[in-house]
């Protein structure tokens, strides 16, 4: 482990793409994004193809924070390139996307509340990382993973688009929406009781402040967040699926949540999932989202409808929602033997 930056055996592409379809997004937010694309050693010095993995982050990530060094731990990208430097997996291109909203995500979905997230994702950035590097431009011999909200997006991408990836890894990835959401729900009510049930005041109070210096602040964001991805009206006016005041949810709302989540998507998406190459799942037994419910449930859904043994990674460990990123790298490593090659 290096304190301070190490110098990689492979080498990390910091470019930008400007998107088409980000401009005049509802939030204002830039067309123009920064996208990280990491070559494993050796790319430099031949002309061989590799399969590419695209890494998406969890709620309030932007691409940036890939290179971030937590205390006694290198950065994700140190740990993966040291990977494929000490021959532990063959080399993969990592392609590091950048979804950040001014409301601090996208859910990696298209929403008239956000903008079109998933479609700049496939159909934008993957096209560009084709003819811009070195890949092998095949649903088999791509994968998409990623943590929480980035888990979740890792898990509906190849459902939604199984001409583009074949296989995926979720680490505490957003599933089992009854119990990750109704809680925060009601937690969420008594937390709006100081704004008049309003989340637009405290949106407007947030964003007159120092971020995060209130309690409630990282639970309104995602809250806010996920509804401007969810349930927003065709202008954009994000609808809360529950009412501000007595918690009582509204059930056409909250069936616009429940569509999403990726547990009732299975059964609608079963030929997607069956052609999958490959599936990692995981989770912390102390999940405070209970993702490692979620997690059971999305393996033994693809067990349900068919998708075999010997694709599914399978583990629950101990630990909690954050601090898992160790786990990120093993993953890479997994998906990467089983990616395609030729």
């Amino acid at each position: 482990m290096s304190i301070w930056t190490s110098e990689l055996a492979g080498t990390l592409h910091q470019e930008s793409i400007d998107s088409a379809l980000l401009r005049d997004n509802p939030l204002g937010d830039p067309h123009v994004r920064p996208l990280w694309v990491y070559t494993p050693p050796g790319y430099e010095q031949g002309d061989t193809r590799y399969p590419s993995i695209y890494v998406i982050q969890g709620y309030s990530g932007q691409v940036t924070m890939w290179a971030n060094k937590q205390p006694f731990r290198d950065s994700f990208i140190e740990n993966t390139d040291r990977l494929f430097a000490e021959e532990r997996a063959p080399g993969c291109i990592l392609v590091l996307v950048d979804a950040w909203t001014a409301y601090g995500g996208s859910q990696f979905v298209d929403s008239p509340g956000t903008g079109k997230y998933h479609s700049y994702l496939c159909d934008e950035v993957v096209p560009w990382v084709d003819a811009h590097f070195r890949t092998i431009a095949d649903r088999e011999s791509r994968a998409i993973s990623g943590k929480s909200s980035g888990g979740f997006g890792a898990m509906i991408t190849p459902m939604l688009r199984p001409d583009l990836f074949g296989a995926l890894a979720t680490h505490a990835g957003d599933a089992l929406y009854d119990y990750m959401y109704l809680n925060d729900f009601a937690k969420a009510v008594r937390s709006l009781r100081a704004y008049d049930h309003d989340i637009q005041a405290w949106w407007k109070d947030f964003r007159s402040r120092v971020a995060f210096t209130k309690e409630e602040d990282m639970s309104l964001v995602l809250l806010l967040g996920c509804t401007a991805a969810f349930s927003a009206d065709e202008d954009g006016t994000p609808r809360l699926p529950f009412d501000p005041r007595s918690g009582q949810l509204i059930p056409e709302i909250w069936e616009r949540w429940l569509a999403w989540d990726p547990i009732r998507m299975i059964d609608r998406y079963a030929d997607a999932l069956r052609s999958l190459r490959a599936a990692w799942i995981d989770a912390g037994t102390s999940d405070e989202w209970f993702l490692d419910l979620g997690a059971e449930a999305f393996k033994d859904g693809l067990k349900r409808i068919g998708v075999p043994d010997e694709k599914i990674a399978f583990e629950l460990f101990p630990g909690k929602h954050g601090g898992i990123d160790y786990r990120y790298p093993l993953a890479v490593a997994w998906l990467s033997e089983r990616l395609r090659r030729d």
